[in-house]
């Protein structure tokens, strides 16, 4: 048994870290409106559907907390608590520490791309045209990052950035790198007894893994790990755990 399981503060094998409060970022996460048609989408299937696959709740896991954004586990999981239909309120609180690298999971640099990682194993973008009609006629060049779609190509699929369909609320290679940073900085102000915190090398060897996956785009590693969270009713959700896309 261990005390506040289900929560940073108190909890024994959680990593105490600095999250950012971000209320105008989280709500666009929860909304499916961060701009980044990967995340959206799979933020509008967990509102329309309650449920969505283990390796897109390890994407938007990601995103909200090491990847992108910089915010709680507990406020992802408050989330997914309230909308997935197949959740168990624990299992939900260990796969958020999980894919947050608060816990179990270490490897902090490996990030999920929020382009590459759909685009790898969707490249028409069918499922960000199931989820976003507003996207339906972009272009496959351009479904994962809208934004750099030249105006008359929006104009043409009817979708104008900034206007049908929102920019991106981050800069992914910015906002990727400054989270791996923090981290890191987590993580040598919380080392565990005996100074070994089991993260996969040292310092410029993450931080070139990290590089090297960010100019493949895509894995920087298998995307593995835990299964959803199984279970059924209303009781906690399933963000998986694993490796990692790097950044794009």
């Amino acid at each position: 048994h261990t005390p506040n399981f289900d929560r940073m503060a108190g909890n024994a094998l959680c990593r105490q870290i600095d999250w950012q409060d971000n209320e105008e970022h989280l709500a666009a996460w929860r909304e499916g409106r961060t701009g980044f048609p990967w995340i959206d989408a799979i933020m509008t299937q967990l509102r329309q559907w309650g449920w969505m696959h283990h390796l897109a709740r390890h994407s938007v896991a990601c995103f909200l907390t090491r990847g992108d954004l910089y915010i709680s586990w507990e406020r992802g999981k408050e989330v997914f608590e309230e909308l997935l239909i197949d959740q168990d309120h624990y299992l939900n609180a260990a796969n958020w520490m999980w894919l947050s690298a608060s816990a179990f999971f270490n490897q902090y640099f490996r990030v999920y791309s929020p382009i590459g990682f759909g685009r790898k194993y969707d490249p028409d973008g069918k499922y960000i045209r199931k989820f976003l009609p507003v996207l339906k006629d972009m272009p496959s060049k351009y479904i994962y990052e809208p934004w750099t779609a030249p105006l008359e190509v929006q104009r043409r699929a009817g979708c104008i950035i900034g206007k049908d369909y929102p920019r991106p609320i981050v800069d992914h290679a910015t906002a990727s790198k400054a989270c791996i940073a923090r981290m890191g900085a987590a993580y040598k102000a919380n080392r565990p007894v005996g100074g070994d915190d089991n993260s996969g090398g040292s310092d410029e060897e993450k931080e070139a893994t990290a590089q090297a996956g960010s100019k493949r785009g895509g894995s920087s590693s298998k995307a593995g790990g835990a299964k959803p969270a199984g279970g059924r009713g209303r009781k906690g959700a399933g963000a998986g755990a694993g490796a990692a896309t790097s950044k794009k």
